[in-house]
C-alpha cells in the first residue's frame, strides 16, 4: 500500500521528487492526472503515489479544486504521509494548493514549507528565496511567460495566497541544530501558524528541520521541491539511504534520441546550442505561430517537421538526436499577447504549441518505430504531458536523474518501458543537454 501522497503542480515537478524517493528504493510513479490514477491496477505494489495537478498556472480557484480532487484520491488509497512539491522557484498558486490540501485533512495537520534544494543551488536565509547566489527576483523566473514570480520574501508570496496564518522560522534557529528548530516552530504553532516556512542552506539544515517535525509527531504536510520529505521519510525508516540507479555504458546501436523543447529559457537556448554543435545532432525549427493558430495550418506544420524527421532518420547517416523546437529561433513570442490577439482563453497559445511537439515526437515515434528510438527528453512540464498524452500514455516509473532536477523514468503503458527525461526550462549547465542524450542512450541498452 502507498504510504506517501504528493501533489505537485507539474509534471517536471513530480518526478524530481520522485526521483529522490525511487533513488532510496522506494517504488514510484509519477500520474499525469486524478483519472489517471484512480484508473490504475495495481497501486497496491506501489510506495510512493504522485499526482501532477498541472495546476501552476491555473486561475486560483481551478487550481484549489484540482488539487483537492488529488487529495481526496489519495486518502481514498490509503496515503498516510501528505507533501504539496512545490517548484523551486515558488511559481504558481502555492498558498491556494497549500490551503486546498489542508481543508481536507485533520484541523490540526501543520503545513512546513521548506523551499529550498542544496543540491541544485535553491536556498532560502531570513526568508528570503535565492536561486545560485541570485535574488529570485532577478533571475529570469521574474519573467516567466505563464507564471512570473515578483515577490522574493517567501512568507508574504504565500501570505497573499493562503487564508492561514504563515509564520518564519529563521536561519539562526536552523542553524542552531534540530532541538531550537523544535522549540521555535511550537512557538510558531502557538501563535496561530498552520503553514510555517523555514529558512535552509544546506541538505543538513534539511534533515534537522526533518528531525524536529518527526519529534513534535505533529501531522506535517510538507511542501518543499523534494529534500525535506525525502528527509522525512528516511527518517520515518519508510525509504533507504538515497544512491545513483547508473546503468554500464552502451553501444549506441543506431537509435535516436527525440527531443521536444518547449522551454523558451536563456538557459535551455545556450544548452541546445551547445547540443547542434555535435554535427550528429540535428535540429527542426517549428513555427510557433502555425501551431497556435490551429486547424490546417497547424496540421501542416506538424507535418512538415515530421517529414524533415523521417528524411533523417532514414538517409545513410542517421542523426544521434533530433531536436524539434519553436522558442529557439526567431523573436521570442509573448504568448499572453498571442492568446488576447486571438481572444483566446489565457494559456491557450502555450497549450497548441505543446500539443503540437506532442504530435511531431507521436507521429515520428509511430512511423520509425520503438525499437529505433533510444528515449526521448522534454523540456517544461507542460510539453512533457502534452508528448505523453499524444503517445497515450498517462504514467510514469521514475528511476534517477541525470542532474538534480533533470529526472529520468520510463513510459508505462503505450511504449512501455520507453526512458524518457523531463528537465525544468532553468536546470542545468551549458552541457546538461549533451549529458541528458548521453544518459539516455545508456537506459535504452539496460531495456
Amino acid at each position: 500500500m502507498p504510504l506517501i501522497g504528493t501533489v505537485a503542480d507539474d509534471l517536471t515537478g513530480a518526478t524530481t521528487t520522485g526521483v529522490l524517493l525511487a533513488r532510496s528504493k522506494a517504488r514510484t510513479a509519477v500520474f499525469f492526472n486524478v483519472e489517471a490514477v484512480s484508473n490504475a491496477e495495481a497501486v497496491e505494489e506501489l510506495d510512493v503515489i504522485i499526482i501532477s495537478s498541472n495546476s501552476r498556472p491555473l486561475p486560483a480557484n481551478e487550481a484549489y479544486d484540482k488539487v483537492k480532487d488529488a487529495v481526496i484520491a489519495l486518502k481514498n488509497m490509503g496515503v498516510k504521509y501528505y507533501q504539496k512539491r512545490t517548484d523551486t522557484t515558488m511559481r504558481g498558486g502555492i498558498g491556494v494548493e497549500i490551503d486546498a490540501m489542508l481543508d481536507q485533512l485533520s484541523d490540526e495537520t501543520v503545513a512546513v514549507v521548506v523551499p529550498a534544494m542544496p543540491q541544485s543551488r535553491r536556498i532560502l536565509v531570513g526568508g528570503y528565496s535565492i536561486i545560485d547566489g541570485v535574488a529570485l527576483v532577478n533571475t529570469p523566473v521574474a519573467q516567466d511567460v505563464r507564471t512570473p514570480v515578483k515577490e522574493n520574501y517567501i512568507p508574504r508570496l504565500l501570505a497573499g495566497q493562503t487564508r492561514r496564518k504563515v509564520g518564519l522560522v529563521a536561519l539562526d534557529k536552523v542553524l542552531a541544530g534540530d532541538e531550537v528548530i523544535k522549540e521555535a516552530l511550537k512557538q510558531q504553532r502557538e501563535a496561530g501558524c498552520q503553514v510555517i516556512v523555514v529558512d535552509a542552506v544546506t541538505l543538513e539544515d534539511v534533515e534537522n528541520i526533518a528531525q524536529a517535525c518527526i519529534a513534535l509527531s505533529w501531522d506535517v504536510v510538507t511542501v518543499d521541491p523534494g529534500p525535506f520529505t525525502a528527509k522525512m521519510a528516511y527518517h520515518r525508516s519508510l525509504i533507504g539511504v538515497e544512491e545513483p540507479n547508473l546503468p554500464p555504458e552502451a553501444d549506441e546501436a543506431g537509435k535516436t534520441v527525440l527531443i521536444a523543447a518547449g522551454s523558451a529559457t536563456p538557459v535551455t537556448k545556450k544548452q541546445m546550442e551547445i547540443l547542434c554543435q555535435d554535427s550528429r545532432h540535428v535540429r527542426i525549427s517549428v513555427d510557433p505561430v502555425s501551431l497556435i493558430e490551429g486547424g490546417e495550418k497547424a496540421l501542416e506544420e506538424v507535418d512538415q517537421a515530421v517529414h524533415k524527421a523521417m528524411d533523417y532518420l532514414e538517409s545513410g547517416s542517421r542523426p544521434r538526436a533530433i531536436l524539434f523546437e519553436t522558442a529557439l529561433h526567431g523573436e521570442l513570442l509573448n504568448l499572453s499577447e498571442e492568446d488576447n490577439k486571438r481572444h483566446y482563453a489565457h494559456g491557450m497559445s502555450a497549450d497548441r504549441i505543446n500539443a503540437g511537439l506532442g504530435m511531431i515526437i507521436s507521429q515520428v515515434l509511430e512511423q520509425t518505430g520503438r525499437e529505433r528510438i533510444a528515449g526521448l527528453y522534454t523540456t517544461g512540464g507542460d510539453t512533457m504531458v502534452n508528448v505523453c498524452r499524444q503517445l497515450g500514455v498517462e504514467c510514469i516509473e521514475v528511476l534517477d536523474y541525470v542532474i538534480p532536477q533533470t529526472d529520468i523514468g520510463r513510459l508505462v503503458g503505450s511504449y512501455d518501458g520507453l526512458p524518457v527525461v523531463g528537465k525544468g526550462g532553468l536546470t542545468g549547465n551549458d552541457h546538461t543537454a549533451c549529458d541528458i542524450v548521453d544518459r539516455l542512450f545508456r537506459e535504452a541498452a539496460r531495456q
